[in-house]
């Protein structure tokens, strides 16, 4: 006859069945991420968001000759008057310098009502560009004409160049925890701020544009005729790149 199980195997078979039970119940529980301790986000999107805030732009015109605008700064102010009206808020501000030599005087003036002529030539209302002042300290200096507006600009919220943390083995308890250290991602989230030509492109996606009639309706006759409708690319008179691509 088998022997009897012993009160003590018993025990120790009841302990491994409750051992297994706990394990697959603890797998099947949803548990929060475990913390690294940090004292920061450890991303670095989270530790340098781009921020939409109001900024000023301005462009300096420099007095030349007897006070016209020569090709170069007329192509400046053009583009200027561009951006005013694509993304300005409120008026367009002319800084006219006020103190310098006399005999600077007057091509100032010449320069500014040539500024002015633009702007009406521009699309620019009457009202729209303001005349305004100030004090130049020295007199012997150049003192441009500048033009300024406020417009929305994307910038990180926080400054770069800051660290906080010892990269070094001053702090172990930073290194062992082996993350990035906090200016890491700003200078990256700085130049992809600068670069975008419209803030808004950062909230929210633009909608699609309207559709190409006439030249989605030639395409659809292409393919229903078994010819390919995609453009032929040639450079400097030579065959069809794309189909020397394909051989």
């Amino acid at each position: 006859m088998p022997a009897s199980p012993t009160p003590k195997s018993s025990t120790l078979k009841a302990l491994a069945a409750i051992s297994a039970l706990t394990a697959l119940l603890g797998a099947c529980q949803n548990r929060a991420p475990a913390t690294t301790g940090s004292l920061y986000p450890t991303d670095y999107r989270a530790r340098h968001p781009i921020a939409l805030t109001d900024a000023g732009r301005s462009l300096d015109v420099f007095v030349t000759g007897t006070g016209h605008i020569d090709p170069r700064q007329a192509a400046d102010i053009d583009a200027f008057f561009v951006d005013f009206r694509r993304y300005g808020r409120g008026t367009l501000v002319l800084d006219m310098p006020r103190g310098v030599a006399p005999a600077m005087g007057a091509a100032v003036e010449r320069t500014g009502a040539a500024i002015r002529r633009m702007s009406a030539e521009g699309g620019l209302a009457p009202g729209q560009l303001v005349v305004t002042s100030y004090a130049v300290a020295t007199p012997t200096l150049v003192a441009p004409l500048r033009l300024s507006f406020q417009r929305m600009e994307a910038k990180v919220a926080g400054q770069c160049g800051l660290w906080p943390q010892d990269l070094g083995v001053g702090d172990a308890a930073f290194n062992g925890r082996n993350e990035a250290h906090w200016n890491f991602g700003c200078s990256t989230q700085s130049n992809i701020a600068a670069q975008v030509a419209d803030p808004i492109d950062l909230v929210r996606g633009r909608p699609e544009g309207r559709i190409d009639t006439v030249r989605r309706t030639k395409n659809i006759e292409k393919l229903r005729t078994g010819n390919d409708p995609s453009i032929p690319w040639r450079q400097d008179g030579k065959a069809d790149v794309k189909s020397q691509v394909s051989q």
